[in-house]
């Protein structure tokens, strides 16, 4: 066998450096479950309860945006001033959040919000001192509604007439009926 061909291809399956065994893949191991119970770990040390009761948490950020947790897992150390928040995080815009939030809110984060507001240009301010301009006239509306009213009552009273003279006449029937 020609040694040419033999070192390419020992060269294409070796991965590392001198000493390494031949392979044609790396393994990637993954730690996802070993940082896990590192954290819980550290927390252990730290001696953390858990906090029950609590139903969301949320975090706001400088850019405005919300890390909201719902039914989270929260553990605490006053000791050692740590708190732990677990659970499914999802980033959301303030604006979104804001009927619920309102409570939560610091005077710094309203500020912060009013601003925002007033920056956007969808927004206009309207001059509390003018009176505003009337669209339609009142009176006619008003007219209008009078003479719906008035027509409806005739129209009650026509029928309650009619009603009344039907009622007549079947009695005038049975009248004859029993003469």
């Amino acid at each position: 066998m020609n040694q040419e061909k033999l070192k390419k291809l020992q060269s294409q399956v070796k991965i590392g450096g001198k000493g390494t065994p031949r392979r044609k893949k790396k393994i990637v191991h993954y730690t996802t479950a070993t940082d896990e119970k590192k954290i819980q770990g550290v927390l252990k040390k730290l001696m953390v309860n858990t906090i029950p009761g609590i139903e969301e948490v949320n975090i706001i950020k400088d850019d405005g945006s919300v890390i909201h947790f719902n039914n989270p897992k929260v553990q605490a150390s006053l000791a050692a001033n740590t708190f732990a928040i677990s659970g499914h995080g999802e980033t959301k815009g303030l604006t979104s959040m804001l009927p619920a939030m309102l409570s939560q809110l610091g005077p710094e984060e309203l500020k912060r919000l009013s601003s925002s507001i007033y920056k956007d240009k969808a927004f206009k301010a309207v001059d509390e001192d003018e009176v505003p301009e009337l669209i339609n006239n009142f009176d006619e509306a008003s007219k209008e509604e009078t003479n719906l009213a008035s027509s409806h009552v005739q129209n009650t009273m026509n029928d309650k007439e009619n009603k009344l003279t039907v009622l007549e006449g079947s009695v005038n029937v049975k009248k004859d009926e029993v003469a």
